[in-house]
């Protein structure tokens, strides 16, 4: 099934199950008001949602309606946690490489994860607001997962079983302001501002055998500006998969329903399926011509992030933003 929310409602939206087309939807009445509290009674609440949808995608739900993506919130419009990953190792290697550093051996085997903003996101067709473009807007097109209730210490086999939804994310960075932060030896704050998530999530039995062993094997497809940036697979050159990272993160702690775990910026070894990042593409022309020919992105520029099926439909609807200039408070 497909869910999104709607805005409305307060601020974590109203739930909704959208059809398999991404045309039509039908409020969530009596099953679950948002997305997270269905998703801290799953197990209750996921067979009546899937039965909803069933009648949805039949055309026999009652108080169906045309759907408006511009009236979708995020998904899940805030979350108690948002970790994210960095997960293609070949995106890490040829950053490092651009500046003479070799990928230490502990990144093949110990995920590279921090805690990113969860209080509030973007939703598809909110515009970015940056307060100067000087900050070096980037965008970064990921897949992340949803969890119900994770356990402290589950196993990555044990992890795979609570991963429940599927989506993207335009998690967006702020290139110039990473360097400074990152000397300090405490990690991202003001370099990484709000993210946006797509339309909808989808459950893991939804996008048939492109899941399989805790990755999403499709192409994750981004345009600028209407021309083609990038397209790799997501399901290629992934060093550690959902499960593992989801483990990672609950090695010490326990999950709470609703984290949203990111898998950092999709990224293939092979660099003519273009990058899925500014900081990737300029990392390539580095390698290959010695400097960035290619600037960051400024205010009026647009992204569209988007994955597509083999058959060419989209699956969770595109994020479309417009980086638009923060006003004075």
């Amino acid at each position: 099934m497909k869910l999104g929310s709607l805005k409305e409602g307060g601020r974590d939206g109203t739930l909704v199950v959208v059809s398999r087309d991404l045309t039509r939807a039908v409020r969530a009445t009596g099953i679950a008001d948002t997305l997270q509290r269905a998703l801290e009674d799953w197990s209750n609440a996921a067979p009546r949602l899937n039965a909803l949808s069933d009648a949805l995608n039949a055309g026999t739900a009652a108080d169906a309606f045309e759907l408006d993506v511009a009236a979708l919130a995020a998904p899940l419009p805030r979350a108690y946690e948002f970790v994210d990953g960095s997960a293609y190792l070949p995106h890490v290697a040829r950053v490092r490489r651009a500046r003479g550093a070799e990928v230490p051996e502990s990144f093949y085997t110990d995920p590279l994860m921090y805690q990113a903003v969860s209080a509030g996101f973007y939703g598809p067709r909110d515009p970015v607001r940056v307060v100067d473009e000087a900050h070096g807007i980037d965008l970064e097109a990921e897949v992340v997962i949803v969890t119900d209730d994770v356990p402290m210490a589950a196993t990555p086999e044990q992890a795979a079983a609570h991963i429940q939804l599927v989506g993207l994310v335009n998690d967006v960075s702020l290139r110039n302001l990473i360097p400074g932060e990152l000397a300090k030896g405490f990690g991202f704050l003001q370099s990484k501002p709000r993210s946006a998530l797509s339309p909808v999530f989808v459950t893991p039995d939804e996008l048939g055998d492109a899941w399989r062993d805790s990755k999403l094997h499709l192409p994750l497809l981004t345009h600028i500006n209407g021309a083609w940036f990038g397209a790799p697979e997501a399901g290629v050159d992934m060093q550690f998969n959902f499960a593992q990272l989801v483990a990672h993160v609950a090695k010490t702690r326990p999950l709470s329903a609703g984290t949203i775990v990111g898998s950092g910026t999709v990224a293939n070894e092979d660099t003519s399926l273009g990058a899925s990042c500014f900081a990737e593409k300029r990392t390539v022309e580095t390698l290959e011509h010695g400097k960035p020919s290619t600037p960051f992105m400024s205010f009026g520029d647009t992204v569209r992030i988007e994955m597509l099926d083999r058959d060419g439909r989209s699956v969770f609807g595109a994020i479309e933003q417009r980086i638009e200039r923060q006003p004075p408070a």
